[in-house]
């Protein structure tokens, strides 16, 4: 650094600009999780990370006729945002085929949590070390979503994180066919998203949807990113 070189010859009024001024701006040059331009309205809008949202899920009153047993298992999902010179994105994932559960669908990394587990913003950490490589610096989590509930039993705990744009995802050949990116405009975009009506073990059941180039974003996952683009409108 320049600074330290000329630190002995600068005046007091270089040495004060230097420790007020140019040293804070550099340090926030290097937190990623400010070139975020959404941050603080999701900080606003989020739970914050040390308390977890409690309840059932807000969409639990829906499911009530298929869940007969009740929720089953606590999981927590990433609801990673990348900053990009040409705007925020969504990192997403494809399930690989093969997998028993949820084969080829587009979800967010993430799963069960562990009672090794912290929190759930810890375990969604960890899922996403697994399935995609990120590293913890690599994820700067900025608060939770209310959590949702599957027709498969999970309460799933969105967490949403500011993930650094230099990371480079590899994904776990067994349970990730393909890591993407949304623009979040896209996702935020009332008119981007459409309900469908499926089949349900005999019963109709309507699901929302995006139709991404290539992607078919639906279920669990369009209603997590409605849920965000409610909360950001309710703090606006």
């Amino acid at each position: 650094m320049d600074e330290i070189a000329r630190w002995s010859v600068m005046s007091e009024d270089e040495r004060r600009h230097v420790v007020d001024i140019r040293l804070p701006e550099r340090a926030q040059g290097d937190r990623f999780d400010l070139q975020l331009p959404e941050r603080p309205r999701l900080l606003r809008a989020l739970y914050p990370p040390d308390a977890a949202p409690a309840g059932p899920g807000w969409n639990h009153d829906d499911l009530v006729d298929v869940l007969a047993g009740g929720v089953s298992s606590e999981a927590a999902v990433l609801a990673g945002l990348v900053p990009r010179r040409d705007g925020t994105r969504v990192l997403l994932t494809r399930r690989n085929d093969s997998l028993r559960h949820h084969a080829g669908q587009v979800s967010f990394p993430g799963g069960r949590i562990e009672p090794a587990d912290s929190d759930a913003a810890a375990a969604a950490l960890r899922e996403s070390c697994e399935e995609i490589a990120l590293g913890a610096r690599q994820a700067s989590v900025l608060g939770y979503l209310d959590p949702f509930v599957t027709i498969s039993g999970f309460r799933v705990t969105p967490v949403v994180a500011v993930i650094d744009p230099a990371f480079v995802p590899v994904p776990q050949p067994d349970e990730v066919a393909e890591v993407f990116e949304v623009p979040l405009d896209f996702l935020m975009d009332p008119g981007n998203l459409r309900s469908i009506d499926i089949d349900f073990r005999g019963r109709p059941r309507r699901v929302l949807e995006y139709a991404w180039p290539g992607q078919r974003i639906w279920g669990a996952t369009a209603a997590i990113l409605l849920n965000l683009r409610r909360r950001l409108e309710q703090s606006a």
